[in-house]
């Protein structure tokens, strides 16, 4: 997996340099990008002709139900390598939002499903450069989860240690944000303050829950569920800070180069994504089967029914990035610290999805002014 990095500039905020500077000692530790970054079983395709004439395309998303798009469309047969006929498909498996934004910068992914606030961080640290959200994928799914017998409101938050996936991740920002809102004081590059914010994976909160490690975490789902099965109470679903309940937790991204080259290929992912999501939302009983066949395969075992219940009930599928939702988090990421103030204008390319939706007799969706220039 190539390794090589663009010089950073000199001058850049403290928490924006510690944003980048992370992915990196990820790496340095052999640990690729992010704590398991693998190819999972083999190229898929389903044969034909090779759309724009590509031999394969790579795609990245997260063994999370927030990305269910990707868990179903990506399967064996799947709607998204029927899209791409005889262009396969190789897969990368992430399991935080910077480090997936450090391999498309590296050229290790075409394409990839990550949150709003790498997708935000990693557009403003190229100057506008480097990706494009092309769709959306789902809305909510993400919670603060606590330990009820150290935590039973909202005000026992300050002196306690809450965990997020990583630095600069969505549910990291979401988290600093509402502490600066209460008037708790965190370091956004530390994690100290206040209130303790521990950045650890999802796969590993869980254990560190039940060992009392930490009083709670602001995750995204199953890892939300699986903290109510180990004993903790949903303090707060994100959801509830939004207005209409909806807020953009998963889009899709490409590499500015990339949709440049292969347009044709970009819009048959999008076309893939579409159709999976129309069939998540009429077959949810069978949708949540292939995610847990999909959670068996990239994160080694399945989930318990009662737990992927509870986290598929707390996501929507949706070919919406919510755009304007997006706008408001680059505002929660600068009210914490973790960025200046950024020109997001262009950070969109909602064309090839428009074109996609419209074939579909869909609506369109809106780039809330924020598409190309």
């Amino acid at each position: 997996m190539p390794r090589t990095r663009r010089p950073l500039p000199t001058r850049r905020p403290r928490a924006l340099t510690a944003l980048v500077a992370l992915p990196a000692l990820l790496m340095a530790a052999g640990c690729g990008y992010g704590s398991k970054a693998v190819d999972n079983d083999g190229p898929k395709t389903v044969g034909g002709k090779k759309v724009d004439g590509l031999d394969e395309v790579k795609l990245g998303y997260f063994p999370n139900v927030t990305h269910a798009t990707p868990l179903v469309g990506l399967r064996s047969g799947g709607q998204i390598p029927r899209e791409l006929g005889g262009t396969k498909v190789r897969t990368q498996v992430f399991n935080a939002g910077p480090s997936a934004i450090e391999a498309l910068n590296a050229k290790a992914v075409d394409m990839t499903w990550v949150g709003p606030s790498p997708s935000i961080n990693g557009y403003v640290q190229s100057g506008g450069k480097n990706l494009r959200i092309v769709g959306g994928a789902t809305s909510g799914g993400a919670s603060l989860v606590v330990n009820p017998r150290k935590i039973r409101s909202l005000s026992d938050l300050r002196g306690k240690k809450i965990a997020t996936p990583q630095l600069g991740n969505t549910q990291d920002v979401a988290l600093l944000h509402y502490l600066k809102s209460k008037g708790i004081e965190v370091s956004p590059e530390t994690g100290k303050g206040d209130t303790s914010v521990l950045r650890q994976d999802n796969k590993e909160i869980p254990t560190t829950f039940r060992q009392g490690g930490i009083d709670g975490a602001w995750v995204p789902e199953p890892t939300a569920a699986k903290l109510v099965d180990a004993g903790a109470r949903t303090l707060l679903d994100e959801k509830k800070l939004w207005k209409g309940g909806k807020f953009v937790t998963t889009n899709l991204v490409v590499r500015q180069d990339f949709l440049k080259e292969h347009p044709a290929v970009v819009e048959a992912v999008l076309r893939g994504s579409v159709k999976t999501n129309a069939w998540i939302r009429s077959h949810p009983g069978a949708a949540k089967k292939h995610i847990n066949a999909a959670l068996r395969r990239d994160a080694g075992k399945p989930l318990p029914d009662a737990v992927l219940d509870a986290a598929f009930r707390q996501i929507e599928v949706t070919d919406d990035p919510l755009a304007a939702t997006l706008r408001g988090q680059a505002g929660h990421a600068v009210s914490a610290g973790l960025l200046k103030k950024p020109d997001l204008k262009g950070i969109y390319d909602l064309a090839p999805l428009n074109r996609v939706l419209r074939s579909e007799g869909r609506p369109t969706v809106s780039d809330a002014g924020l598409g190309r220039k």
